[in-house]
């Protein structure tokens, strides 16, 4: 059996590098899972309070997140599958982070709103995206490498950070 994911192919060979339902193996996607929603909370807030300020630009931080919120998704119920063989619990897993956007712009909104100041909101954005580097440096790299694929795994961060670098020039 062999998933096709452009530009990689991961077959049953690769995966015994990591065996497949290994309690480290599963903690480390839950952990992401986790951190994945954790980090999708504030963009609720994030894309909420935008819309607050300036209607079009709200849209527009809406559909940009909703365009990344695909990667995010499959990054979370991929790696579930293969851990567990489960595709109801990839796809849960992988729900219940995306969920936590929308509960973040209410919740946020609700809490947040009397302190609502542009320095709290990039502080809270910085912060989670501090946390999502830290588990992309300490779980997904190394956990990528073990599935065999060292140079597509550098090849993908180095094109992230291109896209990104590109995006911000855009501004």
């Amino acid at each position: 059996m062999a998933l096709r994911l452009f530009p990689l192919q991961i077959s049953s060979g690769n995966l015994n590098r990591v065996r497949v339902g290994s309690r480290s193996s599963v903690d480390t996607h839950t952990f992401t899972a986790l951190a994945i929603g954790i980090h999708n909370f504030p963009e609720g807030l994030a894309t909420f309070a935008t819309a607050l300020t300036d209607v079009k630009l709200g849209v527009m931080i809406a559909i940009a997140i909703a365009i990344h919120n695909i990667p995010e998704g499959i990054s979370v119920s991929v790696p579930i599958f293969y851990a567990t063989g489960n595709k109801n619990k990839a796809f849960m897993y992988s729900f219940l982070s995306g969920i936590t956007e929308p509960v973040g712009a209410i919740i946020g909104f609700s809490i947040l709103m009397p302190f609502l100041s542009e320095r709290l909101l990039t502080s809270l954005l910085a912060f989670i995206a501090g946390i999502m580097v830290y588990i992309s440096i300490d779980e997904l790299l190394p956990m990528a490498h073990r599935y065999g694929h060292s140079h597509a795994v550098i090849l993908g961060v180095v094109f992230g950070m291109f896209i990104m670098a590109l995006g911000l020039l855009m501004l």
